[in-house]
């Protein structure tokens, strides 16, 4: 079968940058028991991964936001998953497979400071700051990349292909 789409990150620098993140987050939050949440479909295999490496007393959690209606952005956003941690005074980092114009982490974010954390921090796997619209701070990135569709490590087209290994750039969306 032909492939109409092309490696960009590897399995293994993947693997190696969600370790070094890890580990930051570990140095970053020493002594304290942050509430990890991962943001629902795409970022479960770096979440999944990410915890692995972090060497705290953690509690995880999971949100699902969307702003999509039959395959288009309908621009409302819908909480189809809220998360059941009670998320007063705590540390809370929000796992994000990538932040294109921040709208929906916005949103989200919003949620959560009703709720009275400590602190709100973000871990996204891919950053692609050129296609923001709302001013978002990132705490740790695994790749900045540019504007091209991808997929792979969680990230999809049609629900298909997150479990590649490896981030690929998509070369012809029509034939996927």
């Amino acid at each position: 079968m032909e492939k109409y789409y092309r490696q960009t990150v590897s399995a293994e620098e993947i693997q190696a940058r969600v370790k070094e993140l890890g580990q930051q987050i570990t140095r970053d939050y020493q002594g304290k028991s942050p509430v990890i949440i991962c943001m629902l479909k795409g970022a479960v295999y770096f979440f999944a991964d990410l915890t692995k490496h972090i060497d705290l007393p953690i509690m995880i959690d999971f949100a699902r936001l969307s702003s999509y209606r039959n395959g288009t952005v309908s621009g409302e956003m819908q909480v189809i998953a809220d998360i059941t941690t009670d998320i007063k005074n705590k540390d809370v980092i929000i796992v994000e497979d990538i932040i294109d114009s921040g709208k929906t982490l916005s949103y989200f974010i919003k949620m959560l400071e009703k709720h009275n954390p400590a602190s709100i921090k973000i871990c996204a796997f891919l950053d692609k700051k050129e296609r923001r619209e709302v001013d978002i701070k990132v705490d740790y990135v695994g790749f900045d990349i540019p504007n091209y569709f991808v997929i792979g490590y969680g990230l999809d087209y049609a629900e298909k292909y997150r479990d590649l290994p490896f981030l690929a750039e998509v070369l012809d969306p029509a034939k996927l």
